[in-house]
This record gives structure tokens, C-alpha cells and sequence, in this order.
């Protein structure tokens, strides 16, 4: 095969998961139903927020009449800030997100998660990219479809580490991953966000099979990158101890994100992704 066949061959099979995951993300976006994404509080905006009594530094020209009209107390009509924000990824791509028990990974899910999120935020406004300076945030729908191409590619590596390169300070930021590397990895990102003012959420993707650990008798445990192998006659007798290591990196994960100020959630393949995008959506709203 010539090098220009070669390469239009690789080209096509790298590019085919793409239309697929971006349908997947937008159909999966059209299904929570959300209004503009505002941040909750008064500021500059076309939102109404709410109607608060006015206080005396308040002009006269903020005062609504109609809502005033109708009790002894004159009201303002606050709006919702809605100043674009910049929301920056970090989706693990390593080769642990590979496993799965059923018919999806846990490397797709996370991404049509990601993904997902993004056409949300980006439909709102906002500006979304990833880590390691290689999408920077931007707005508009050409966006979500530079996210699918990147997306999709994979590691070699057993696991993933969060990439902070590119993370904008007061930015609000997502990792998505298995977690089940190295912990260092998490804490010193979760350290270099912190020290940047930014917020954000741990999304923590698990297969069913990695919570329920249903191998008994003769079973050999393999990383997905081939590096790590372990042999037992009795993998029964590991599940407490693994359940409780598993359980150990949960609290973890998760007092590292109440230190920080942000939202920590697990979420397992065999799970409905409407209500993780829920979950991820709500935890980008939040200050």
C-alpha cells in the first residue's frame, strides 16, 4: 500500500467514531431541557433573577413601578449575570478507560459526558476547551465538533493523570476519569487549581463491574496497557479489601474537591448519562 493510501486509510478510522460520538453528545444535550446558563446571582444580563426591595443607594431609574404598585415597598428587578465564563476539560484518555463489563467503556461514556456538557455550555454562550493547551476555550458550535476530533483520540498509558497546562486562573474547570492511577496525580492538580482561584467538579466514571468485584477462584488481573499482572487461585478472598481501597480513593477524591470548593460525583456505566449531565451541568453553575 502507497504512503497516501496508508494515510487516507488511517485518517478514516481515526475519523469514524466522530459523527457517531457527536450525534450521541447532541442527542443526549437535547434531552435535558435547560434555560440560559446564568450564574445565579444579579449582574449584568437580559435574565430576570428576581424583584428585592430597593436599598437607599439604589437610583430611582432601577425601581419598578408595576411590581412597587402593588405593595408599600418600592422593588428592584435584579437580571442574572450572565458573563461568558471559560470551562476547561480534562477527559482521561488512558488506556484503564478501555474496560468494560458490558457494551460501553468507560473512555466513551466519560467523552459523550464531556461532550455533552460542552454543546450545553457553548449553546449558553460560554467559552469551552480542553487542557494542555491544545484547544483553547472558545465559543460557537465549531467548537464542540474540534472537542469530538480530540475526544476520540486514546493513550498508551495504563492511567491518566489531569493536565492543568492551559487552565485559566478564576476559570471553571471538569476532570472526568476511572481515577484509579496514581492519587498524586489528582491532588497536585486539584493544588495548582486551587492556587488559580478555579472551580469546578470531579466526574469519577466507573464500569459495574469495578463496584460489584464479582471474580471468585482462579482469575488474573491484567491493566488494560498490559504493564500490570497479578495471578490468584482465590480472587474471592480480595474483594473486601478491594472494596475498601475502592471506597478509600472515593473519600479521597472527595475531600479533595470539598478543600478546593468543588462537587465530586461517582458514576457507573450502567447508569442513566441524562442525569450525570445533570449532575454536571448543576455543578457548573455553582460558586
Amino acid at each position: 500500500m502507497s504512503d497516501a493510501l496508508a494515510l487516507r486509510a488511517g485518517a478514516e478510522r481515526l475519523a469514524a467514531p466522530l459523527p457517531a460520538l457527536l450525534a450521541q453528545a447532541e442527542h443526549l444535550a437535547t434531552t435535558v431541557i435547560l434555560g440560559d446558563h446564568g450564574r445565579r446571582r444579579a449582574g449584568l444580563g437580559d435574565t430576570f433573577w428576581q424583584y428585592r426591595p430597593a436599598q437607599p443607594h439604589d437610583e430611582a431609574r432601577l425601581i419598578d413601578w408595576r411590581r412597587s404598585a402593588r405593595s408599600d415597598t418600592a422593588f428592584i428587578q435584579d437580571k442574572e449575570w450572565q458573563i461568558a465564563q471559560s470551562v476547561i476539560l480534562w477527559v482521561d484518555r488512558a488506556a484503564s478507560m478501555s474496560f468494560t463489563s458490558g457494551d460501553e467503556t468507560k473512555a466513551h461514556r466519560a467523552s459523550v459526558l464531556a461532550l455533552s456538557l460542552a454543546i450545553l455550555l457553548l449553546r449558553g454562550g460560554e467559552r469551552v476547551g480542553l487542557t494542555g493547551l491544545r484547544l483553547p476555550p472558545k465559543r460557537g458550535e465549531a467548537q464542540a465538533l474540534y472537542l469530538a476530533e480530540l475526544l476520540a483520540e486514546q493513550s498508551t498509558d495504563d492511567y491518566g493523570s489531569p493536565d492543568t497546562d492551559g487552565m485559566l486562573p478564576h476559570s471553571r474547570a471538569l476532570f472526568v476519569s476511572d481515577f484509579m492511577g496514581d492519587i498524586a496525580g489528582v491532588e497536585d492538580a486539584m493544588l495548582r487549581a486551587a492556587d488559580r482561584g478555579i472551580g469546578g467538579a470531579i466526574l469519577q466514571v466507573l464500569d459495574p463491574q469495578e463496584e460489584a468485584f464479582p471474580f471468585d477462584g482462579r482469575t488474573v488481573f491484567q491493566s488494560m496497557g498490559g504493564s500490570l499482572t497479578h495471578e490468584t487461585q482465590k480472587a474471592g478472598d480480595l474483594k473486601e479489601r478491594y472494596l475498601e481501597r475502592l471506597a478509600a480513593r472515593k473519600d479521597r477524591l472527595a475531600h479533595l474537591a470539598r478543600v478546593a470548593g468543588w462537587q465530586f460525583h461517582t458514576h457507573h456505566t450502567g447508569q442513566s448519562a441524562a442525569s450525570a449531565l445533570l449532575w454536571l451541568y448543576g455543578a457548573m453553575e455553582r460558586k
